[in-house]
């Protein structure tokens, strides 16, 4: 009998480690597929378009009147808004960009024109006439980045797709080395031949020389560019 257990002994021994390493070894490879599964989940979810209202204006106190707009937060629900972004201008922290998101158009078109909007903004601080712009955001990076600044830049275009040809033959990286990082680029409901882009600036005098230069301009000349466009550098509030 003693020389049974010494002989099952060993043999006990090596079949408890072989299960306990096939065990392990199971969950390491289940883990890599999940971590794997995880990845392909979030680099192959296909950009779904999405249609914003971006809302303009200067503000006399800027507290006072973010007060009231996150009070007034459930009444943009009631229109099929939802909060995205907010900004504050370089040059004057008092003007303020807001982009949100909307379920449909004409409500929030009906949201723009409500006739009590007006006495909550000027009750507010508004100080200007608010500007209302509405688009299909086409194309938006909403990766982490460590970037605050930026500049949204919106022109008109004799046509899109060549205007687009142009844009995209310059390149990304051409635009980074110029301190500019592409965010976003959306095109008018009313006016699809009207362009928005949004920048996160890496480099705000290298952003800026780019803008002034006179390769910008004959680029914006053959890309169809019409008229001065609308240049606008903010930071990013939330």
């Amino acid at each position: 009998m003693e020389n049974l257990r010494k002989i099952l002994n060993p043999i006990l021994i090596v079949f408890f480690m072989v299960a306990v390493f096939s065990c392990k070894n199971n969950k390491s490879e289940q883990k890599e597929e999940v971590t794997e599964m995880e990845e392909m989940d979030s680099t192959s979810l296909p950009f779904m378009p999405f249609k914003i209202i971006a809302i303009k204006h200067k503000v006399a106190d800027y507290a006072k009147w973010r007060m009231a707009y996150d009070a007034h937060d459930s009444i943009r629900k009631m229109y099929g808004i939802t909060h995205f972004v907010m900004g504050r201008g370089m040059d004057d922290p008092n003007t303020i960009i807001i982009i949100d998101k909307m379920d449909d158009v004409m409500k929030a078109k009906e949201f723009s024109a409500m006739p009590d909007l007006k006495a909550l903004m000027k009750k507010a601080g508004v100080v200007s006439a608010p500007e209302f712009s509405f688009y299909d955001v086409i194309r938006n990076d909403d990766s982490k980045i460590n970037l605050k600044d930026r500049l949204m830049v919106t022109h008109r275009v004799k046509d899109f797709d060549t205007w687009l040809k142009v844009y995209d033959a310059e390149g990304i990286n051409k635009r980074m080395e110029d301190g500019l990082i592409d965010r976003g680029m959306a095109r008018s409901i009313d006016d699809p031949n009207v362009v928005s882009l949004v920048f996160a600036i890496s480099d705000l005098e290298k952003a800026k020389a780019r803008i002034n230069s006179e390769a910008m301009k004959k680029l914006m000349m053959e890309a169809g560019v019409e008229g001065e466009p609308q240049l606008f550098f903010y930071k990013l509030v939330d």
